[in-house]
């Protein structure tokens, strides 16, 4: 890494110690097909710091500041792992870690699923875009599912206008494919007889969790809270505050990036830092 003062948003040497394998077997993978056709002294932990800074402040990418290495160069770099799948996967790995960390096996056999919308940035194409039939208002949908510890499994980013059932579906698809030992699955009363039917298809047991009537206004829903809590980890990266990405992808890469910094800090057993309080 280079010599500079570090971010608050900085990987610690225990943390970097969890992601570098899986960087630089991508980047040994590649050989000399760089993304930016930059020198191979490009250090990855600055470059991965770079996002971890972005995500965690909300900046544009043009506002990265110049310690960092060149903006465009950190984008190449994020936009490759994103489309070839590496954040992804490191999210899948450090949760396996985190499980296993808890005294649990690495494959969760029960998860919980969430939706959320999200009002967008400007530049966000209206092809990507749609109306919240209950909320009224143009945004995206953000669809995560989440192991019983709130670990993300599984998200997905749709046009608001999206049904419930179809973002669940979508979401026991990707979930069941990565993780084939999850038997059991509990939603809200926004996913219908779709859902349920579908994850019988796939050996998932789909459980629609009620609120008590008897009790008004807020209060803890059992099983689904576990998600929503995950919902409140990743909005403390400022980044995912509002959805300024282009791509529905990018948001997705966005979130997992949210969620393998929380991950990372759990397995290290470093506090993640918050907003409350500081501006």
């Amino acid at each position: 890494m280079s010599q500079r003062k570090p971010y608050p948003s900085d990987l610690s040497d225990a943390r970097w110690a969890l992601i570098e394998p899986t960087l630089s077997t991508w980047r040994k993978a590649r050989l000399d097909r760089r993304p930016t056709g930059q020198s191979a002294q490009i250090e990855l932990r600055d470059v991965f710091n770079a996002i971890l800074y972005l995500n965690r402040t909300g900046i544009p990418w043009k506002y990265l500041p110049h310690d960092f290495p060149n903006h465009s160069t950190v984008y190449a770099y994020y936009a490759a792992w994103r489309d070839e799948g590496i954040l992804a996967q490191l999210n899948y790995d450090l949760t396996g870690l985190a499980c296993v960390k808890e005294g649990r096996k690495p494959e969760p056999t029960a998860s919980v699923i969430d939706t959320q919308s999200v009002k967008t940035s400007t530049n966000v194409p209206l092809t990507s875009q749609g109306t919240d039939a209950a909320k009224k208002i143009v945004d995206r949908k953000r669809g995560i599912i989440t192991d019983t510890l709130g670990l993300l499994l599984a998200v997905t980013v749709t046009a608001a206008s999206l049904s419930e059932n179809a973002e669940g579906i979508h979401l026991l698809d990707q979930a069941e494919k990565t993780y084939p030992t999850i038997s059991k699955s509990w939603v809200d009363t926004g996913f219908k007889n779709a859902v349920i039917e579908h994850g019988a298809k796939l050996g998932i047991d789909v459980e629609v969790v009620n609120r008590n009537p008897e009790i008004r206004g807020f209060h803890v829903v059992k099983r689904r809270w576990v998600a929503e809590r995950s919902i409140g980890w990743i909005m403390m990266h400022r980044r995912l505050a509002r959805d300024y990405e282009t791509l529905p992808a990018s948001s997705e890469a966005m979130i997992h990036v949210a969620s393998i910094d929380n991950l990372a800090k759990r397995i290290t057993d470093e506090t993640a830092p918050t907003w409350r309080g500081t501006y």
